[in-house]
């Protein structure tokens, strides 16, 4: 065993003096707040990867397209909304020994764990019905998957290792698929490569960063993170940051890639800006502090400029292929 695995795993094994729990401020607002801050509304941004296969492909600025990929964001954001309800009841108990999870309204007691079992579950069968009955028959499928895939997380694979991080993924690339079944968009396997590997990267960040903040009193909020080293999830992050970038990078060095409407070449610029986007995010996964990415992403400015710098080169490499 290396002295790095020695550090990293000693990081997650040190158990500090117990201290008294402090109790869990009031939150302002009802029921129904606490309902609509339950369902994440920060974290529908992911729902937005929705639209990924329709950008690449250049056939987003649609009415048509718009419309349909607008419904599709909402019954995602239903089913998700619906899983994090289901979830939060189920860990209500171990979130309130958890310094940041113990506000969450289930775990506060604004909303009553009974009323987050009703909500998502009512939501959870809506959500697949509309899908069946306005969607093509791929996107209903996908989402009902979606679903079942969640709740089987919720209810015990989350517990399993290493296939915790896989549906998790899993649930990123479903996003990005989505947009392109609805649409009837072939999807391309850089594409897919990319995405898969680019949610895994942020997964396993995400990961390395809670076992890093938990350490010593990990199992009382995430039981699976004593089963989990920080050099295993460092390595894991790592080997899916590169392979996202190799995807990437061959996406657009691939013969054929040079644009033929534009003075300059947009589509291999855009590895210079993804690349950095990468290495950026990359800081914060290597302090420990990217255990919630849309923070991550939308707090930092260099990161947020990078970004809209790839999307215009990106932009520009699709209206000129």
């Amino acid at each position: 065993m290396t002295d790095t695995a020695v550090t990293d795993t000693a990081v997650l094994r040190q158990r500090p003096p117990e201290q008294e729990r402090e109790p869990v401020p009031p939150r302002a607002g009802g029921v129904l707040a606490g309902l609509l801050r339950t369902a994440r509304p920060r974290q529908w941004i992911k729902n937005v990867l929705v639209a990924a296969a329709p950008a690449a492909a250049g056939e987003l600025f649609s009415v048509p397209a718009l419309g349909r990929l607008a419904l599709v964001f909402v019954l995602f954001t239903a089913c998700a909304a619906a899983v994090y309800l289901v979830n939060d009841a189920r860990d209500a108990e171990a979130d309130r020994a958890h310094p940041v999870k113990r506000h969450r309204p289930v775990a506060a007691g604004q909303v009553p764990v009974p009323l987050a079992y009703a909500v998502g579950g009512v939501l959870g069968v809506l959500a697949p019905v509309a899908a069946a009955w306005l969607c093509p028959p791929p996107v209903a499928g996908l989402l009902t998957a979606y679903l079942v895939m969640q709740l089987a997380y919720c209810v015990s694979l989350k517990h399993v290792l290493v296939v915790d991080l896989a549906v998790v993924t899993t649930g990123f690339l479903m996003r990005a698929m989505i947009g392109g079944l609805a649409l009837g968009i072939p999807l391309s396997r850089w594409f897919l490569i990319t995405t898969g590997f680019g949610a895994l990267f942020m997964v396993a960040a995400k990961r390395y960063s809670e076992a890093v903040q938990m350490a010593g009193k990990e199992g009382a909020t995430r039981a699976l993170l004593t089963e989990y080293t920080t050099g295993y999830l460092r390595f894991v992050w790592q080997l899916a940051a590169g392979v996202a970038v190799l995807g990437y990078c061959l996406w657009a060095m691939e013969e054929g890639g040079v644009p033929h409407t534009s003075v300059l070449p947009w589509r291999q610029l855009s590895m210079i800006a993804f690349v950095l986007a990468v290495l950026r995010y990359a800081v914060f996964a290597d302090r420990g502090t990217a255990g919630e990415p849309e923070d991550v992403v939308l707090r930092d400015r260099a990161l947020a400029l990078i970004g809209v710098v790839w999307l215009a080169m990106y932009g520009l490499a699709v209206a000129n292929w």
